[in-house]
């Protein structure tokens, strides 16, 4: 069902260093880190294990609701059929489906602000 989950932070080295040592414990560390220059956006960070990253932070203060829930789609229709519905049922479009290739080759995304501003994406990692 959920593929990951991120949180906004004002302070983004601060949170980084805090996450990177509060859950080092559990066996969970960075395993991705995209810069606004590759984004378009701000500077995030993924934490996970076995190279998967499940939760994201991302100095994003302001830009729009503070949760960003992503959910897994089995195909990329599913991803188009999400975004089309979403904007039908009063979402905004935050990212078209498409290819994010700084996150990984077959990374095919779409997100749309709930009526809230949160950050809503449905993700296939599936290659076509």
């Amino acid at each position: 069902m959920l593929d990951h989950i991120g949180i906004r932070c004002a302070d983004f080295a601060r949170s980084l260093g805090f996450f990177q040592q509060a859950l080092a414990p559990l066996g969970i560390s960075v395993v991705m880190q995209v810069s606004a220059a590759q984004t378009g956006d701000h500077d995030h960070a993924g934490f996970g294990r076995d190279g998967k990253p499940d939760f994201w932070i991302g100095n994003a203060p302001g830009a729009h609701g503070g949760v960003h829930v992503a959910f897994a789609a089995g195909s990329r229709a599913e991803v188009d059929a999400f975004h089309q519905a979403a904007l039908a049922a009063g979402g905004r479009d935050n990212g078209a489906p498409g290819i994010r290739e700084h996150y990984h080759p077959h990374y095919y995304g779409a997100f749309v602000l709930d009526p809230d501003g949160n950050n809503i994406e449905v993700v296939c990692h599936r290659p076509g």
